[in-house]
């Protein structure tokens, strides 16, 4: 099988173009990740498998989105030693504040790094991605240097071209 050393998981196929985001920007630092659906709740044993399967699969991160009850994300750190990053997914009446309290407030000893909700949240989790990966990593370290210099640099840009006027 080939590596991916992101596992990418949501809830639902709703939670997809959410979690591109994720697969775009990793696949731009060139980190292989693969992205499916698998459902805390209504597919317990494909999960079981995913993160049973991940090491041989060469995963070192977890990639976690879902929206409402958002229990996917603790499920996948209960059954695994390897970093969780959760992406509360904004599809609920509630706007995501579910999914973010859901995510974020996990019991002792079963952490759950999460991000901001929807959109930037899944930016994020590919940038915090592959900084833990850069850990070990020096060619993604490189590239996660220049991405954030483009950032700053887009500031700059911004702040001249604002106080030109």
């Amino acid at each position: 099988m080939t590596e991916r050393k992101v596992q990418i998981l949501m809830g639902s196929d709703s939670d997809a173009p959410t979690m591109q985001r994720t697969v775009d920007l990793l696949k731009e630092f060139g980190i292989s990740c693969h992205m499916t659906v698998a459902s805390a709740h209504r597919s317990p044993d494909r999960v079981e498998k995913l993160i049973k399967d991940a090491p041989e699969n060469g995963v070192k991160v977890f990639v976690v989105g879902a929206g409402a009850a958002a229990h996917l994300a603790g499920v996948v750190a209960a059954h695994s030693t390897l970093p969780v990053i959760g992406v509360p997914i904004d599809s609920s009446p509630l706007k995501g504040w579910d999914a973010l309290l859901a995510t974020v407030q996990m019991p002792p000893g079963v952490p759950v790094a999460t991000v901001s909700v929807g959109n930037a949240g899944a930016t994020n989790a590919a940038v915090l991605a592959a900084q833990i990966l850069a850990l070990t990593d020096e060619r993604v370290a490189t590239v996660v240097k220049n991405y954030k210099e483009k950032l700053a640099s887009k500031v700059e840009q911004a702040a001249a071209k604002l106080e030109s006027q």
